[in-house]
């Protein structure tokens, strides 16, 4: 027996016997022997000690503490990665929930738990972490921690995609004449990396070879072999691989020096050799290297099987990478069968770490990497089809690109309807804090005091969310033949697009027969999109050139394979990246000279139009909860201002006259009213301005009160059946591809929310009144929602009262109808009509037995 067990067996008898021994003493003397023999399989001795402690003074508390971070330091180490980030997460809770001193949390749990959550992909924790000590550092003037932060944020930065702030950052940075020497290559690698993802290649070298010429005379392997590394990477980009293998060569020989290298950095050095080997089209030498790096993160991997059992996964983003290029090289070897089944553990490896993510920021950002796999699927399917016109090739395709569409928004969603009360509670502090944060930032002078007390009110928060037991949701799977008998019933046509790099995939349902067409999508084809939603920029900019909006409206309609009018008198879209932004009603079916906005031929002519985020929300919508209408309506109106909206007076009159609700006027129309009342309608109405944000500021919508941010509608308590936004831009924010845009519309989608109308640009005051009243009137004569929205669309061209200027598709194709195709009267009168047999049935019977 080991000397560290023997002690461990001996602690824990003496603890239970209540020995004389104090219990921090007891600690200590325990992490003392681990450290001194800090192997991996006495890791669950120490756990299984930890599991008996019952700390009682400050004294105790600050002793587990400081055991959790040796623990969490060694479990990172061994390759352990989410072992390491629980234990810091434990040591950081019991540090701030007994406000414990005399410890310097920030180096021992802080920077390595921040660095932890950049690797892993939780860039919002990473971010908040940093710059919580970032806050500490600069009030302490400690330039060394001041130091760590900044690299470590520039990090994350580069990580998540906001390469311009880690440049800004690095280059202030490097203005400090205190750094080092070592300090200013560290910063100059990173500003390399960050210039090498803009494409700014020239400046990256210059960054890259900085660095380098900075650490000839300083021993310090680690960054030298990094910035050589990163060099490599420049080149390869430049296809230049003679100079690629000339400064790996020299990454090599730094990387074997640094003393204490963790599993996971070794396994990260392999990946990128194989990478480097797949470029040299040697994909025998880079399988070779990938056998390296499962044997180093894998348990009990035998090269036998050549890749992990889904029981070995875990949440490990070189695990993924490395899988993905596996299933890279296989395909390159036309091993496609064997390629899919490496893509399908990737997927299982995604779901894993996005499992351990909290904030949904971090989890649209690692959801980038699903839409690149899925990419890569599609086309494996699309070539297996090709040679052998087997059709379950394309329903496999099909059901892979809708399960991984709006990924995070579905999972979030589900997660929501599963929390606790005290979840949700917890959630619903997390986004205000958050909300706190953001409004403070994009002042003019914000308070970094604000700022800092919001980021760890989220900190805290977190970690108590994380300790929460989670429930692992069962995936619910995409059924085909629901698919088209749901289709059947709604009388649709369904068109689903996927948007990838260089290829645009459309799948059409018409009549049950599923096909799939590839759509070249390079920068020509591009232009064809960004020239057609141009045209909504301005409100003069159709009405002045409408042949050439005729002209380009059309070649959308051609370019993206629109199916032609059929027997079927619906069409259900399903877009994709850009293409949420598209007004398809306002696309041409043929090309005209005509002038005459009301007699172009639009797709609004040929179909009526609704919209779905993926096929999984269509299949899964729920039936709507009320038996009649009634609307909760805000109407701020900004009387007397410069933002105050005339006719949203007019279209408050028109919606009282005519329904039963409760109309939240002028100073009435406050955030905190809404919320109260919001669960008590059919229809939740807003009329008022919104905004949809930019990079850094959330799409927003404006009560009487307050600007709101579209995550503050997360955790809204509602059951209403329809949400209609009529406001400018409520379905435009920041677009991310497979998850569309953070809109207002996704706030309320996120709450739960199925059925929602909103606006894709800024809308005209007027003529979004008008669309309005003709909306509500069709809800009046029984028209379900879809019908209603695009019943408004044909009364409006066919308003007389309208010039011919207003009949722009500008005015009239803004407002867009997601959710289903349910018509609640029309169901009820078909629930009679079926009815009436049944009773001729009964009434049948009961004469035959009277007689």
């Amino acid at each position: 027996m080991s000397k560290f067990i023997f002690f461990i067996l001996i602690s824990a008898m003496s603890f239970a016997q209540q020995n004389t021994k104090n219990i921090d003493d007891l600690i200590y003397q325990v992490v003392d022997d681990f450290v001194a023999n800090p192997k991996q399989e006495n890791l669950s001795k120490l756990n299984s000690f930890t599991s008996t402690i019952q700390p009682k003074s400050t004294q105790d508390f600050l002793a587990l503490t400081i055991l959790y971070c040796n623990k969490a330091y060694y479990e990172n180490q061994f390759g352990l990665t989410q072992e390491s980030i629980s234990s810091y997460e434990t040591a950081w809770q019991l540090f701030l929930s007994q406000k414990l001193m005399d410890y310097d949390i920030i180096e021992y749990c802080l920077k390595p738990l921040g660095n932890l959550y950049t690797k892993i992909g939780d860039y919002d924790n990473a971010e908040h972490i940093i710059k919580s000590y970032l806050y500490t550092a600069n009030k302490e003037n400690n330039n060394e921690l001041i130091y760590a932060g900044i690299l470590n944020l520039s990090n994350v930065y580069q990580a998540s995609g906001k390469s311009e702030l880690a440049i800004d950052l690095i280059k202030k940075s490097l203005k400090n004449t205190s750094l080092t020497e070592i300090q200013k290559a560290s910063l100059f690698n990173n500003l390399g990396t960050n210039y090498t993802i803009q494409q700014q290649y020239e400046l990256a070298e210059i960054a890259f070879k900085k660095a380098i010429s900075i650490l000839k005379n300083q021993n310090e392997p680690e960054t030298a072999s990094n910035s050589y590394r990163n060099l490599t990477q420049l080149y390869l980009q430049k296809n230049n691989l003679e100079k690629a293998n000339q400064e790996f060569e020299q990454a090599k020989k730094y990387f074997f020096q640094i003393q204490n290298q963790t599993l996971r950095e070794r396994a990260k050095f392999y990946l990128e050799t194989a990478l480097i080997y797949q470029t040299q089209k040697n994909n025998q030498q880079a399988l070779l290297e990938i056998s390296k790096i499962y044997t180093l993160l894998i348990p009990n991997f035998t090269k036998k099987t050549n890749f992990p059992t889904i029981n070995q996964l875990y949440a490990e983003t070189i695990l993924l990478e490395t899988l993905d290029l596996h299933a890279t090289l296989l395909t390159e070897n036309n091993q496609f069968e064997k390629a899919l089944a490496c893509y399908e553990l990737a997927f299982e490896v995604e779901k894993l770490i996005q499992w351990v993510l909290i904030h949904e920021n971090s989890k649209i950002i690692n959801q980038l990497r699903n839409k690149n796999r899925v990419q890569k699927c599609l086309e494996v399917y699309t070539y297996l089809h090709k040679i052998d016109k087997n059709k379950a090739h394309l329903e496999k395709a099909f059901l892979l690109a809708e399960q991984n569409k709006f990924l995070v928004l579905r999972t979030e969603k589900e997660n929501n309807s599963n929390r606790s009360i005290q979840e949700k509670k917890l959630m619903n502090e997390l986004q205000n804090w958050n909300a706190i944060y953001l409004n403070e930032q994009n002042k003019s002078f914000p308070s970094i005091e604000k700022m800092n007390q919001a980021i760890l009110k989220q900190n805290e928060i977190m970690l108590q969310l994380k300790s929460k037991e989670k429930k692992k949701l069962i995936e619910k799977k995409i059924d085909i033949k629901s698919l088209f008998t749901q289709l059947k019933e709604d009388d649709a046509v369904l068109i689903s697009y996927f948007l990838g790099d260089q290829k645009l995939f459309l799948f059409k349902i018409e009549n049950n027969e599923l096909t799939l067409s590839e759509i070249k999508n390079t920068v020509k084809e591009k232009k064809i999109i960004t020239d057609f939603l141009n045209y909504f920029n301005d409100p003069n900019a159709i009405s002045n050139n409408s042949n050439g909006y005729n002209s380009q409206a059309n070649l959308v309609y051609n370019f993206l394979k629109i199916p032609k009018k059929s027997t079927q008198k619906n069409l259900v879209i399903f877009p994709d990246g850009i293409l949420n932004f598209l007004p398809f009603e306002a696309l041409i079916t043929k090309k005209t000279n005509n002038s005459s906005f009301a007699e172009m031929n639009y797709l609004l002519h040929d179909y009526k139009i609704g919209y779905q985020t993926s096929v999984y929300f269509y299949l899964n919508q729920k039936p709507l909860h009320h038996k009649s209408e009634t609307i909760l309506g805000v109407f701020p109106i900004f009387k007397n201002s410069s933002s105050e909206l005339l006719f949203s007076k007019e279209e408050a009159n028109f919606i009282k006259s005519h329904f039963k609700g409760l109309a939240l006027e002028n100073h009435e129309a406050s955030f905190e009213n809404f919320k109260k009342n919001s669960s008590n309608y059919s229809i939740l109405h807003l009329s008022t301005h919104a905004s949809a944000g930019d990079e850094f500021t959330p799409a927003s919508i404006r009560f009487f009160d307050r600007e709101v941010n579209y995550t503050e509608f997360y955790n809204l308590d509602t059951t209403s059946d329809l949400v209609v936004l009529s406001a400018c831009e409520t379905g435009i924010g920041k677009l991310y591809q497979s998850e569309g845009a953070l809109s207002i519309a996704r706030g309320f989608q996120m709450n739960g929310n199925q059925n929602l109308l909103f606006s894709l640009w800024k809308v005209n005051d007027y003529t979004t009144f008008t669309l309005m009243k003709n909306f509500y009137s069709n809800l009046k004569n029984d028209l379900g929602y879809f019908e209603a929205n695009h019943q408004s669309k044909m009364d409006y061209l066919n308003d007389k009262n309208l010039s011919n200027s207003k009949k722009s598709p500008y005015y009239w194709s803004a407002m867009t109808y997601y959710g289903t195709f349910e018509n609640k009267r029309h169901a009820s009168y078909w629930f009679y009509l079926l009815l009436l047999p049944a009773l001729a049935l009964v009434i049948f019977i009961i004469r035959k037995y009277i007689r």
